[in-house]
């Protein structure tokens, strides 16, 4: 595949966590389209990362070009993972789990910190996990548009047990820059682990008051960390 010249923009990938879909991304995806960017709104299905990771390398190479890869929650596992591929230049972490190698998502929340609130995760049915409806604004998307929220838990993605237990081989962020959105309201993964995660990964990291669904909340800011790494020079 002929990669293109590295005075051209750079494309964007963007992939999203568990419970969700990419529908979430649609504030973001428009103000980068507005500014001329290539983007891919990734569709995983969250049932195993080996297939999310898959799915990911196929957005990549249909885009042609150097990417920057972007992911949210979970799609920060799946990033971490699919970002090895060559055209990837810069990884962006939205408030997302950067694991490391062997580190999977049920490894980095086995042992939460004391007081840290618990997600609402319901016991798995068949393989496959939801957040309890009544408590999901409340933890996800509390500064989301109450109709927004509402519909984002009615409109659940099942996330496999298997996702949430896959592990990282390779983490990209050890050979890629990086960047990192810290929310700092965020009640599913704890702000403090968030910024352990970007430091380990030697990210460049912002910070906004936000919930977990900061990508939807706060389209603007999450748009400014991408075309930070869109703009760098690698």
């Amino acid at each position: 595949m002929s990669m293109q010249k590295s005075n051209q923009r750079k494309a964007i990938a963007l992939v999203h966590g568990g419970f969700a879909d990419g529908s979430g991304w649609a504030g973001v995806y428009k103000i980068l389209k507005e500014k001329g960017y290539n983007v891919a709104v990734v569709q995983n299905p969250t049932k195993s990362l080996a297939e999310d990771v898959a799915f990911t390398k196929s957005a990549i190479d249909s885009l042609k070009s150097q990417v920057v890869l972007v992911g949210h929650s979970y799609g920060g596992v799946v990033i971490t993972e699919a970002g090895t591929h060559p055209q990837v230049t810069d990884l962006v972490y939205i408030a997302a789990f950067a694991p490391d190698k062997g580190e999977s998502v049920a490894s980095l929340i086995a042992n939460p910190p004391a007081g840290a609130p618990v997600p609402p995760i319901l016991p798995p049915e068949d393989g496959y996990l939801f957040l309890d409806r009544a408590k999901f604004a409340a933890s996800f998307a509390a500064d989301v548009e109450p109709e927004t929220a509402s519909f984002m838990a009615d409109s659940q993605v099942p996330w496999g047990v298997d996702a949430l237990a896959g592990a990282v081989s390779e983490p990209a962020w050890k050979t890629k820059p990086s960047y990192y959105l810290v929310a700092s309201d965020d009640k599913m993964i704890p702000p403090p682990a968030q910024r352990k995660m970007a430091e380990r990964a030697k990210a460049r990291v912002s910070e906004v008051a936000g919930s977990h669904s900061v990508y939807v909340s706060k389209p603007r800011e999450v748009a400014e960390i991408i075309e930070k790494a869109a703009a760098s020079s690698n």
